[in-house]
């Protein structure tokens, strides 16, 4: 069995500690056997490790979080990266046509898409076997269905033709709104938790139907021209013969800070201290300053190099809007070859702290308007600017004149604070080369 495993997102919901790089599923957050933080990802990960030794997973991601998903995965995890968001439809037919045209994944496989980031329990990902055991020719799709718990508008509605664990679908319709919701609920229905299941040859079909090719290549080469379409609207909506299997265990979409709080096992994450008087409070500190709350109930408090929320509990969700009203560079980032932070922001400069771990370097490039001064403060390493390499350890400072190319090359951890100097400074001003 195949897993495609949907990693995207924009990282509004959750921001200040997602950003368009590190989506929440990057998220440290939940506390693990060993006691130390782990991910969405990694959460998610370690229970389809669990649910099955042969499973083999497809994890589909954008581009911009290739690097920082390269750090959380281990090396028999596929990635399939979408040059750009085009919605579900596009990304699960690219991922698809990468399990044909470039794993070689037999065409009578059974595959099953999965979201990174629902907080389920194991039982989720081992009912995985039973919902590709309902995959036939007379019903080509079988979808998990979550018992709902009220009238949400966020999430498709299932309807099935029995209350058995595994039926028929009647009918599937996609978001409603609430009053429509709460019809579908009397009738019986179940959310749609974004679990498909198929053979790879049917949505190569469905792909060639419907975008009129169906390769990998074709598929990547076309991508940014793609129809924005999720798989509910494209596929699910229009296909007669469905099956679903319905999931009883523990579901929840963390998709913002109030559901993460329910699932969250310590309130402060962090330099926090709060008073006896805070009732039903969060707090998540990434910051290196101190937060102390007082007299704080059903408040979120969240803080990282890209900003501070602080929100009522409930408000928390409609946090979208005002986040697509900031404009700025992002301030963290991880990646898989360690880590960056802006520090400061003025007027023809910007100072960063790039953490380079042990093996990794930069890329071999320039800029054109700019030019960089590095500071060693930790570990030692190599540089090399216009092909001649030197040693450099802590409290050396390298100048990096405007055009010249230059890299760096850790050989223990290193950390550097990068000061850039122009009268433009854009993240587009880099020429990469080869060495």
């Amino acid at each position: 069995m195949q897993i495609i495993l949907l990693s995207g997102g924009s990282g509004q919901r959750l921001w200040p500690l997602s950003n368009e790089i590190r989506s929440k599923q990057f998220i440290k957050i939940f506390k693990s056997s060993n006691e130390e933080y782990e991910s969405m990802l990694q959460r998610t990960l370690k229970q389809i490790r669990n649910a099955g030794k042969n499973i083999s997973i497809t994890v589909a991601t954008s581009e911009y979080q290739e690097t920082i998903l390269k750090k959380y995965i281990d090396s028999d995890i596929k990635i399939s990266s979408e040059p750009s968001r085009r919605d579900t439809f596009p990304c699960i037919a690219l991922a698809a046509a990468y399990l044909y045209d470039v794993q070689k994944i037999d065409l009578n496989e059974s595959v099953v898409v999965c979201p990174v980031d629902p907080y389920v329990d194991d039982n989720f990902f081992e009912s995985f076997n039973l919902l590709a055991d309902q995959i036939s020719e007379d019903f080509p799709l079988v979808l998990m269905g979550i018992n709902p718990t009220y009238p949400s508008e966020k999430y498709g509605y299932i309807i099935p033709t029995s209350t058995e664990k595994i039926s028929d679908v009647k009918t599937f319709k996609e978001k409603p709104n609430q009053q429509t919701a709460q019809k579908y609920i009397d009738e019986g229905a179940l959310w749609n938790g974004g679990v498909f299941a198929f053979k790879l040859k049917y949505i190569l079909n469905k792909t060639q139907k419907l975008l009129g090719f169906s390769s990998y290549d074709e598929i990547l080469k076309n991508y940014d021209s793609l129809e924005k379409i999720s798989f509910d609207y494209a596929v699910v909506e229009h296909e007669k013969n469905i099956k679903v299997v319905r999931y009883n265990g523990e579901w929840k979409d963390v998709g913002t800070w109030n559901t993460l709080t329910e699932v969250m096992q310590s309130n402060y994450i962090g330099k926090v201290q709060a008073d006896q008087t805070c009732e039903n409070l969060h707090v998540i500190n990434e910051s290196d300053l101190p937060i102390i709350c007082m007299g704080l109930e059903n408040i979120i408090v969240a803080a990282s190099p890209e900003g501070i929320l602080i929100s009522e509990k409930t408000s928390s969700s409609y946090i979208k809007p005002f986040v697509e009203n900031i404009h700025q560079q992002i301030r963290f980032a991880e990646k898989s070859w360690g880590s960056f932070k802006v520090i400061d922001v003025e007027k023809g400069s910007l100072t960063i702290k790039v953490t380079l771990n042990a093996g990794h370097r930069m890329k071999y490039h320039s800029h054109e308007f700019r030019r960089e001064i590095w500071n060693i403060i930790e570990g030692s390493g190599r540089v090399v600017i216009d092909d001649v390499e030197k040693f450099v350890k802590v409290g050396d400072i390298i100048e990096i004149p405007i055009n010249c190319k230059h890299t760096i090359i850790a050989d223990m951890d290193m950390k550097i604070i990068e000061v850039q100097i122009g009268e433009s400074i854009d993240v587009e001003d880099k020429k990469v080369f080869l060495n």
